[in-house]
Order: structure tokens, then C-alpha cells, then sequence
């Protein structure tokens, strides 16, 4: 490895990053910087390397603005906050941390799923509120043997149709083309999909090919007895229109981790109780986030090293 390459550090990150970067590196930290456009012009030639997160990006100009970078190594499994095509244009690999994360992703689609349809939030609101003395809560909903929609069958949406299956849900999916070792039947159209299942639970990468994929349209067509599950990016879905829907009761409910503008939320879904919120946390355990953390690193000792990358992304 070359001598303390210079890596640009574009957001914060676990503490375990700095950890393993160690000694080697000399990490530039942009998001401190009082003057960006200072901060660039200054330290801009120097960077060789990198780091950034799927959603918090590196874009055409911040690219532009590093003339010598070698690599990007992005923490996450999405990337769409990456202009990976004008990175290809240049010559830069991109990488991701895939794999470490599509288990824990998932198992928390998946937990949503059931803790909305069985009401599990709802049930223990019940008891700590002393409802159920003076009577039973009504009877909720199942997944078992209910058809239930898959949307992007990448890593992640693999996992959850696994699990989904093995819950006893009977599984169909959706996403820009079919896959012929996909075990499950395949829709080419998600309104139609929505109109033909319980529930979607939405795995789907993020970025312009699917903003707003889930519109009013498969809103409507998923129906007041459908639920959706988003673990994947909150620019999947027309927020303003699934708030609308949640309100008037168009859909039956929601379990969202992820949000358009997220760490802000619609306070319009604070008072409902057909959705269930969570702060983006699915792949937000410690054994996940530290072996998060040991890939970004890897990816960018690989490159210097002059081996080949663990993770790249097809460009």
C-alpha cells in the first residue's frame, strides 16, 4: 500500500471505521468543514480515496472535485446517493457492503410485517393500558396463507421472500424484469400485484429508477384491506400520497423505516394507529454494523493494496 493515502471522509460514520482505518490513512473529514467549497479546493488534488453513505452520496461535482480519486467506498448496501455513472465515466470503482446486512434487513421486513397485521404494538398498548380486563381485543390479521407481494428480489428482497414463505405467506414479486431462477411468480406490473396481494413489503433499491414507484395508483389499487412495509428507501414511496391514504383509510396500514426526509417524519402519522414508525434501523445491530464497518475498510485496504475489491459494484 502506498504511503498514508489521503481518504475523504464525506459524512460520519461508527467509531469502528476509524478503528480499523488505523494509522494507514489520513482521513479528511468533510462534513466539519465550516467552507466546503474551501475545504475542496484545498484538499481536493490530495484525496485518493473516498468514504461516504448510500443515501448521504457523492455526486458528479464532489467527484469532479477530487481530480486523483483512485476509489469510492460507500457504507451501505443501497448507493443511490452515488453518481455511479460518472464515476464509471472517470474510471473510479464504487463499492458497497452487501451481504453483511441482507439477513438483519429482512428479519426486521419481515417483523413488521407481523407486527402489523397481528397488532403487536396495538396488543401491548391494550395490556399496560388495563383494557383487556374489562375485555378481549379484537381479532387481528395473518399472513398465513395470505398472498403477500415482494418488491426488488435483489439480496434483501431474497432473504424476506424466504422468510415470508417459511411464515407461510404465499409469495409473488415485482421489479424491473424477471428473474429466471426466482423461485416465486413474477408480476411485471406492481398495480396489478397490489390489487392481488395482502400486503407489499418493499426491498427495492433506491434512487430515480424508483422514486415514487409506489404511487397513488398502487395505493389505491393495494385497497383499504392492504398493508405495505417500506425497508428499503423513503423515495420508494409518494409520502404525501401514503399519508393520505393512512388518514383516510384508502390502505389498512403501514410499517415504514425509512422516510423521504428522513430523520424528519410526517407529524400527520404521529397520531395514527394504523402505522407503525421506526427510525431506519434495519440493519441497525451491533454484529451488523461492525461487520459494516470491516468492509468499507476492507474494500479501500483491497484497492490500495492492488488486490481486488471484496465488494465493487457493477458499473
Amino acid at each position: 500500500m502506498a504511503e498514508n493515502p489521503e481518504i475523504l471522509q464525506v459524512l460520519p460514520m461508527p467509531p469502528r471505521v476509524a478503528q480499523g482505518l488505523g494509522d494507514r490513512y489520513r482521513v479528511l473529514r468533510l462534513w466539519e468543514a465550516p467552507d466546503r467549497a474551501a475545504f475542496l479546493a484545498e484538499h481536493g488534488s490530495s484525496v485518493r480515496g473516498m468514504m461516504t453513505l448510500g443515501h448521504g452520496g457523492a455526486d458528479a461535482a464532489l467527484i469532479d472535485a477530487l481530480p486523483n480519486l483512485e476509489v469510492i467506498a460507500v457504507l451501505g448496501v443501497g448507493y443511490d446517493g452515488v453518481d455511479v455513472k460518472h464515476a464509471a465515466f472517470k474510471g473510479i470503482p464504487v463499492t458497497n457492503t452487501p451481504d453483511v446486512l441482507s439477513e438483519e434487513v429482512a428479519n426486521l421486513g419481515v417483523g413488521l410485517a407481523l407486527a402489523l397485521t397481528r397488532e403487536i404494538p396495538k396488543a401491548d398498548a391494550y395490556v399496560r393500558e388495563g383494557r383487556w380486563v374489562k375485555g378481549d381485543m379484537k381479532l387481528n390479521r395473518t399472513i398465513v396463507g395470505r398472498p403477500v407481494g415482494v418488491v426488488g428480489l435483489g439480496r434483501i428482497g431474497r432473504a424476506t421472500a424466504e422468510r415470508l414463505q417459511a411464515l407461510g405467506a404465499i409469495v409473488s414479486w415485482h421489479g424491473p424484469r424477471p428473474k429466471p431462477d426466482a423461485p416465486y411468480p413474477y408480476d411485471p406490473d406492481l398495480e396489478h400485484l397490489a390489487a392481488n396481494v395482502d400486503g407489499l413489503v418493499l426491498c427495492c433499491p433506491g434512487g430515480p429508477a424508483t422514486r415514487h414507484l409506489v404511487n397513488r395508483k398502487v395505493l389505491e389499487a393495494l385497497g383499504p384491506e392492504g398493508w405495505l412495509v417500506n425497508v428499503a428507501r423513503g423515495t420508494v414511496v409518494d409520502e404525501r400520497a401514503l399519508v393520505e391514504a393512512l388518514m383516510t383509510r384508502r390502505i389498512w396500514g403501514a410499517a415504514l423505516d425509512v422516510f423521504e426526509n428522513e430523520p424528519r417524519v410526517p407529524s400527520e402519522l404521529f397520531a395514527l394507529d394504523n402505522v407503525i414508525l421506526q427510525p431506519h434501523q434495519a440493519s441497525a445491530t451491533v454484529a451488523t454494523r461492525n461487520a459494516m464497518a470491516d468492509l468499507v475498510v476492507e474494500n479501500l485496504d483491497c484497492h490500495f493494496a492492488g488486490k481486488p475489491l471484496p465488494t465493487p459494484i457493477p458499473l
